[in-house]
């Protein structure tokens, strides 16, 4: 009596586990194939670049004997499909190049410069999603009423205005005119030599130095940077987040559960915000990985030393290996946040399983 429940179980468990199998391993492959396409395409930048590196190196007055033998130790003598495995085996072992703007390790100075794009992102991000969120929902709460217009008016114009227009007035008004907070940089000068940023965050490791007047001073330069990415992240999220509560919201179950007497906010939260969950996960991972490689303006108004304002100098500089390693970076922050974000979404909701 009791092997007949077993064996349906059985039955039933295998295809919820081989569902689960394949999702993996279509995961891992799609993430396998975005890098393999990305390789390729920084691959082929770095070949049909105007720069010639090995000129870049030697300069333009070198012999044709010199320029020869450089390019036989760049190994650009050999063809495309031998530099391209050559290409891939050293990035698998760390060699990003060197940069000629630096003289470091590319793999260095991206060590040296994510942390700083990563601490101003994820505050950013941070402060989107405690203001955004809220305001998506107060908007759907009561569709086409004044809150919505006005949250609406809201995410236009964090849309609307330039940031890096927003950027220098704030520093004009808060910094150079009414001195309320600090200005470009992560630190002023009195605690920019003597603070070792070990882990990479401005915010940890001035609060770990016990220096006084140091967290105070990184909070201080941080605040109108997260401020300006914050709303400039917050229109889209918003609004993306409106639109799919709504979507949600003119489904039958929603009208059912009126029909049985439930308040417009008790649906809302109670059904509707978790059924959008996924398009919720995904539109704030959007929001962050375009917050990881969008804090170009940002960073270069406000002399952040992130990612955004290395690959602007290694663009002036025609910085070749530089700029090639930025992009692979910002490439592989998208493979991997689009891999863990369908991951959540897979765990939110059953539908997607």
């Amino acid at each position: 009596m009791n092997a007949i429940p077993a064996a349906a179980s059985d039955e039933h468990g295998a295809p919820q586990r081989g569902g689960a199998v394949r999702a993996v391993f279509h995961g891992v492959a799609t993430a396998m194939f975005t890098l393999a396409g990305l390789l390729v395409v920084t691959f082929g930048l770095s070949r049909l670049s105007p720069v010639d590196p090995t000129l870049q190196m030697l300069g333009d007055h070198a012999s044709n004997s010199a320029y020869a033998e450089m390019r036989r130790t760049l190994g650009l003598d050999a063809p495309w499909p031998v530099q391209f495995e050559r290409y891939v085996g050293r990035l698998v072992h760390g060699d990003w190049g060197i940069s000629s703007s630096t003289g470091e390790r590319v793999s260095d100075d991206l060590r040296r410069v994510f942390p700083a794009t990563l601490e101003l992102a994820t505050l950013a991000m941070a402060l989107c999603t405690l203001v955004g969120l809220p305001l998506a929902v107060l908007a759907a709460w009561r569709p086409r009423g004044v809150l919505d217009a006005g949250v609406r008016i809201v995410s236009l114009a964090g849309n609307s205005v330039p940031i890096y227009w927003l950027g220098l007035l704030a520093l004009y008004l808060f910094y150079a005119h009414w001195r309320w907070l600090a200005g470009p940089g992560r630190l002023d000068d009195a605690f920019e030599y003597t603070i070792d940023l070990h882990t990479g965050s401005v915010l940890l490791d001035t609060w770990r130095s016990r220096i006084p007047g140091a967290f105070a001073n990184a909070l201080s330069h941080l605040l109108l940077p997260v401020l300006l990415l914050g709303a400039y992240a917050l229109g889209n999220v918003t609004r993306l987040t409106r639109a799919a509560l709504l979507a949600e919201s003119a489904k039958e179950y929603v009208t059912l559960a009126r029909a049985k007497g439930a308040s417009d906010l008790r649906v809302l939260l109670g059904h509707v915000l978790p059924n959008a969950a996924g398009i919720i996960v995904t539109v704030l991972a959007l929001a962050y990985a375009n917050l990881l490689e969008g804090a170009v303006l940002i960073e270069t108004v406000f002399a952040w030393p992130g990612l955004g304002r290395y690959l602007t100098t290694a663009l002036f500089a025609a910085d070749t290996p530089a700029i090639l390693g930025g992009t692979l970076a910002i490439g592989l922050c998208f493979v991997l946040l689009n891999a863990v974000t369908d991951l959540v979404v897979r765990l939110l909701d059953p539908r997607t399983r």
